[in-house]
């Protein structure tokens, strides 16, 4: 990639580097919401840039701009959005770009409210790390057959619950429902089991229609771009319900996303080979080229009694078994439709060493071994006041951006 120097000041190492330059949408005290781009610890204000001529000849209406969502602006598509992204990187490299000389459209990250970056329509969750699914096959069903007989053939997912994805800073309070104890019958109450799933989800950029499928050549053309995502868990709940169809009340509570939307194209260096497939995959799920991303994932717990937060996981995307094309391949094979904003979660990324397992239930072994916090305290499961705070970035060649941070504070069940 080829180096670029702005005249704008930008802290070293920052997530939101030139390189970066992610969508997200935002209001302060004196704007109403809109899309803007994170660059250092400020925000470009689109509806100004374009007002000072940034987007001359793209035809940006100044109502996709100003907006609630990025799910117009995204509607553009990819020749649109990524000169839109081309222009900024440009002016802000450019010693004569009038944005030197327009101060208003710099707005202070910490002055601004950040929204949900899209509306989302609806939302899945795929199963695609080998390492978390080999885990809790062994915990759960049978550690020498820890996988389940379809799991090396498809991306297994199932359809979550779009209405309660949520942005970063919003907290959720613990989730009530049936718990089965190991002797006698379900009981009702708090889950005593809370989790949380270290993910990665994509946005659908690029709608179809009912009956098409998307094919692993097509895929990354209808993908925009990825956030950080929290799919909190009850694990208790979910334990007694999940048979015969999968997950529902221990999920659908909360899943909480990162607020800036890191485009596809600002992650191009960051490729890499994945995990070698066998068996052989059917012939709708072979692909050609490094479709896997190398993303450095680190989970950190802060309790409200420790003046800073504690590492728990380091992990990478690099380790999904199953990658996005394919996700997505198969989501459509059947005919099934996807439409922009549409989000696709990864399932829980799990490394191969302890200390890069993606969620509570394998770091404590099902809560056979504490996790250890760094002012003495310990966790098997989240307690009441703990914020959860996932980060993630990449770094290669002197060039880094990341995806800022997804947190949010685990609160009390409500009466």
């Amino acid at each position: 990639m080829t180096t670029l120097n702005s005249w704008l000041d930008i802290p070293g190492h920052h997530d939101f580097s030139i390189y970066n330059l992610p969508f997200g949408v935002f209001s302060t005290s004196d704007t109403s919401t809109r899309v803007g781009i994170a660059i250092g610890d400020q925000i470009i204000d689109l509806v100004e840039a374009s007002a000072l001529g940034i987007f001359d000849g793209l035809s940006v209406p100044k109502s996709v701009l100003e907006n609630e969502f990025l799910n117009d602006f995204i509607a553009l598509g990819k020749p649109v959005t990524n000169e839109v992204r081309t222009r900024i990187q440009q002016h802000l490299c450019d010693e004569h770009s009038p944005l030197r000389n327009a101060p208003e459209i710099f707005i202070n990250q910490a002055m601004a409210t950040m929204h949900l970056p899209v509306k989302v329509g609806d939302y899945t969750d795929f199963y695609s790390s080998i390492e978390h699914a080999t885990n809790v096959g062994k915990m759960f069903r049978d550690p020498e057959n820890a996988l389940l007989p379809n799991w090396k053939h498809l991306p297994v997912g199932y359809h979550g619950r779009a209405s309660s994805v949520i942005i970063s800073g919003e907290d959720i309070h613990r989730p009530k429902g049936q718990i089965k104890p190991v002797e006698g019958s379900p009981e009702f109450g708090a889950s005593q089991r809370m989790d949380f799933e270290l993910e990665m989800a994509f946005i659908i950029g690029k709608s179809t229609s009912l009956g098409t499928s998307i094919s692993t050549a097509e895929a990354e053309d209808h993908i925009f771009g990825m956030v950080l995502f929290n799919d909190w868990s009850a694990r208790d709940i979910q334990k007694w319900e999940y048979v015969p169809l999968g997950p529902f009340l221990g999920k659908s509570f909360a899943s909480s996303i990162s607020p800036w939307v890191v485009t596809m194209e600002a992650l191009e260096p960051f490729r890499v080979p994945g995990p070698a497939q066998d068996p052989a995959v059917l012939p709708y799920l072979a692909y050609e080229g490094n479709k896997n991303y190398d993303i450095s994932l680190d989970v950190f717990i802060h309790s409200e009694s420790s003046e800073k937060e504690s590492l728990v996981s380091a992990s990478n995307f690099r380790h999904m078994y199953w990658n996005m094309v394919q996700q997505l391949a198969h989501h459509t094979v059947n005919g099934c439709n996807v439409n922009i904003g549409d989000m696709m979660a990864s399932g829980t990324i799990s490394g191969k060493s302890p200390d890069s397992y993606g969620s509570m239930l394998e770091l404590s072994w099902a809560g056979s071994k504490p996790v250890p916090l760094n002012n003495g305290e310990e966790r098997k499961f989240l307690q009441d006041g703990d914020t959860v705070i996932m980060k993630g970035h990449c770094e290669s060649n002197g060039i880094r951006l990341g995806f800022g941070e997804v947190r949010s504070k685990l609160l009390p069940a409500l009466p």
